[in-house]
């Protein structure tokens, strides 16, 4: 790729001014990488410098991967994605709405109408939400005494719908009872699975759920930014002897692990999924449907968050479709998502390019975090042009 110095300058100069630790960020098209770039350091205030190889808390980057193996399993027959899960995971067989709080304070919950089902977990239309993003879950899980999902308890996924099953989208904990479907069918751990049909067949070889000696290595370690827009380092760490691995959100691994990742889905799902298995992941799944802002509850783990004000935003099986071209980006039906340590990814098969960007810092949707991923994005797009 020509005009790969004016990559690095957004990428440095963002490191320079202090707007992020530290980053690394690369770019692929359906052969290879096409651009690699650290900057930074690991940790704030004297860590290592970022390499390449830097291993990050990829978060909900997770959900592609997990919704991919669960797709896998549809192509077997042994998912189907418009029967009731209960089918697979009974837990699920009598799911309760949250309709708000009593005069007590009491929850006050009805039975769904409606039955879950595979593609409603995949398309986040199933009615689950995250506290962090939805105050009234909040409140039930505080009067429940329901532990947050990073703590990788069963408890954590006890919780109620706050809408009827296919009735709007909300960002919740949807994927994470995909993982245990892949799991009751699979009869493997998530993390083996995954192991085994998906990271070995792409070549992923630094993604896991756990961290072993050698990755801690080369963990980048997280920050937070302060009231006054400083950043600190803290903290955190996902439980690595978790009661269920994360299918949501539990991942580690490298930018170019997940650029491979990526890959597949520039080359029409090889090696590791039909072409029309691909195909059906990567289209709008859920109608009428929008991908709506998420205004945040708990502003110490994100900002209120939205990609592309404005724009109409759908989702498919895996991914947020961007029906629009992004001006000096990426194309109409581009696929992306992003974690909560804000990390990001597009991939864009109709200009065969795909990008990963990788930070570690909360809250999400980070101000100066969004515009370094758009300054990469469109530094890719003029270098491609």
């Amino acid at each position: 790729m020509p005009a790969t110095a004016d990559i690095d300058r957004v990428l440095k100069s963002a490191t320079e001014r202090g707007d992020v630790p530290g980053v690394v960020a690369m770019a692929t098209n359906r052969d290879g990488a096409i651009y690699a770039g650290a900057f930074g350091r690991r940790a704030l205030p004297e860590g290592v410098a970022m390499t390449a190889d830097t291993v990050f808390w990829i978060a909900s980057m997770t959900k592609a991967i997990t919704s991919t193996a669960a797709m896998q399993l549809v192509e077997q027959g042994r998912l189907a994605l418009d029967r009731p899960i209960a089918d697979i995971l009974p837990e699920l067989a009598a799911p309760q709405v949250l309709e708000g709080f009593d005069s007590a304070g009491e929850p006050m919950l009805r039975p769904a109408r409606q039955p879950i089902t595979l593609r409603h977990l995949l398309t986040h239309t199933a009615g689950f939400v995250y506290d962090i993003w939805n105050p009234e879950m909040v409140r039930y899980m505080e009067k429940r005494d329901i532990p947050g999902i990073i703590s990788c308890r069963n408890a954590a996924l006890e919780l109620p719908l706050m809408f009827e099953p296919g009735s709007r989208w909300d960002y919740g904990i949807n994927i994470d009872w995909v993982g245990k479907a892949v799991e009751r069918v699979s009869g493997r751990r998530l993390g083996e699975y995954f192991a085994e049909h998906l990271f070995g067949p792409i070549g992923m070889t630094d993604t896991a759920f756990r961290l072993t000696p050698e990755r801690r290595t080369r963990l980048a370690g997280m920050h937070a930014r302060g009231e006054d827009g400083t950043l600190a380092p803290i903290e955190f760490e996902i439980p690595q002897e978790p009661e269920f691995e994360m299918g949501g959100g539990g991942l580690y691994g490298t930018a170019a692990d997940y650029l491979a990742f990526a890959r597949v889905f520039l080359n029409q799902g090889r090696p590791i999924l039909k072409p029309e298995t691909a195909a059906m992941m990567t289209r709008n799944a859920m109608g009428e449907l929008d991908v709506r802002l998420l205004k945040t509850a708990v502003p110490a783990y994100s900002n209120d968050a939205e990609f592309f004000p404005g724009m109409v935003k759908k989702w498919g099986l895996g991914f947020m479709i961007s029906p629009e071209p992004v001006a000096g980006g990426r194309s109409a039906g581009s696929l992306a998502w992003a974690g909560l340590g804000n990390t990001y990814f597009w991939i864009d098969p109709a200009r065969n390019i795909a990008g990963v960007i990788l930070m570690q810092l909360i809250p999400f949707a980070d101000p100066a975090a969004l515009r370094l991923l758009d300054g990469f994005e469109q530094a890719v797009y003029a270098a491609l042009a």
